[in-house]
């Protein structure tokens, strides 16, 4: 066994977010093989204790992912260049944007035989929202035909079908490429255990960074809406507020922060609390999804989900008229999301029923365990 260890390379934008979406692929990869992460400072002790018990060799580095800086992103370009020459992984596994885009090539350039970049969503960059940011969006659908050249040590993972078909439109990506579709990042169900959810005292809950195409206004108003009909009715919104492109303005932070219509949670490291004391899921979002996590987290807790009809948030959505789980939205259409909350609140036995649908539409689609067999596989390690 010892001899078919192989050295694994992974590199993210994020190490908040590294164990909560990666940590049961990264235990599977530590059984058989010497795995590496490249990541930007860890912060949490929790992180770091955690990837040093599974013995993960940690390599940081200063970027954020969120930010355009031509200065930033090219200090990360040589210290990975640097890093995969020391270590010549036999795979490199990269996800988000940045690690994709300037990992991908560097991979190429370093003849790692086994590059497998997962596309977590492809966000403003291929949507008519990204509009606004054009320049960005031009140059980052450029770099990443660049770097997705098709190679025979090259299989792109995807989220969701949607984000696929969008690449070959837009010419990024033919089909010479080797391209694969997992569901999403998966979720434990053993972690994000079944709760009854309540049916009186109803409390809607948004999971989301505070930006404007994860749908916060749209949550904001149609929670406005609801309460002039059913003023006791709870909403609660969960996240980051943090330096974006596309960050909510000021007027719309000030009036979620003052309480009157949102309770503001600000920013955890644990969702399930909060999931287990909310009624629904919300999440109105047309960022372009992989497949949302805080979806996938709600559902496994037999949580009611309503969300958009949009790349990414349809997949969590069961198409069986026998066992619905939830309800998709027209973008943007505030009117309609408050329609079906109030169908909530009108039909209190739903909540139970498509909950439980949930929790077994996660357990037959989302378990983590069928996506990590199915990643291991695009790896070449099973």
């Amino acid at each position: 066994m010892e001899n078919n260890r192989k050295r694994v390379l992974i590199a993210c934008d994020s190490s908040a977010t590294l164990l909560g979406f990666r940590g049961k692929l990264i235990a599977e990869l530590v059984k058989t093989n010497e795995v590496h992460v490249f990541t930007p400072k860890i912060y949490l002790t929790s992180v770091a204790d955690q990837l040093k018990a599974l013995q993960v060799t940690v390599h940081e580095n200063t970027l954020n992912g969120s930010n355009v800086s031509i200065f930033s992103d090219l200090k990360y370009i040589f210290q990975l260049y640097k890093l995969i020459q020391t270590l010549k992984p036999e795979i490199f596994f990269p996800y988000t944007f940045k690690p994709v885009i300037y990992g991908t090539a560097i991979a190429k350039i370093c003849k790692v035989n086994h590059i497998t970049p997962m596309l977590t969503g492809l966000g403003y960059n291929f949507s008519p929202q990204g509009v606004k940011h054009g320049l960005v969006s031009h140059i980052t659908r450029f770099l990443l035909k660049w770097s997705l050249l098709p190679s025979k040590r090259l299989s792109i993972i995807f989220q969701n079908p949607d984000d696929c078909k969008t690449l070959l439109r837009a010419g990024v990506i033919n089909k010479q490429h080797h391209t694969f579709i997992v569901n999403g990042s998966g979720v434990d169900l053993s972690a994000y255990r079944y709760s009854r959810p309540k049916t009186r005292n109803i409390s809607f809950l948004m999971i989301s960074r505070l930006i404007n195409a994860k749908g916060v206004k749209e949550f904001y108003e149609a929670a406005k809406l609801v309460q002039q009909k059913f003023p006791e009715i709870k909403f609660k919104l969960l996240g980051s507020y943090d330096e974006n492109i596309d960050a909510i303005d000021q007027e719309l932070y000030a009036s979620i922060k003052s309480g009157k219509v949102v309770e503001y949670l600000g920013s955890v490291d644990d969702v399930r609390p909060y999931i287990k004391a909310a009624s629904v899921l919300v999440l109105p979002s047309y960022y372009g999804e992989g497949v949302p996590r805080c979806m996938l987290e709600g559902m496994a807790m037999g949580r009611a989900i309503i969300t958009c009809d949009s790349v990414g948030c349809r997949e969590t959505i069961n198409p069986s008229d026998v066992q619905p789980n939830g309800f998709l939205v027209p973008v943007k259409n505030i009117s309609a999301l408050a329609s079906k909350m109030e169908y909530y609140i009108r039909h209190t036995k739903d909540i139970l029923i498509y909950g439980l649908n949930g929790r077994k539409f996660a357990r037959q689609k989302f378990d983590v365990n069928l996506i990590n067999a199915a990643m291991l596989k695009i790896m070449h390690l099973n």
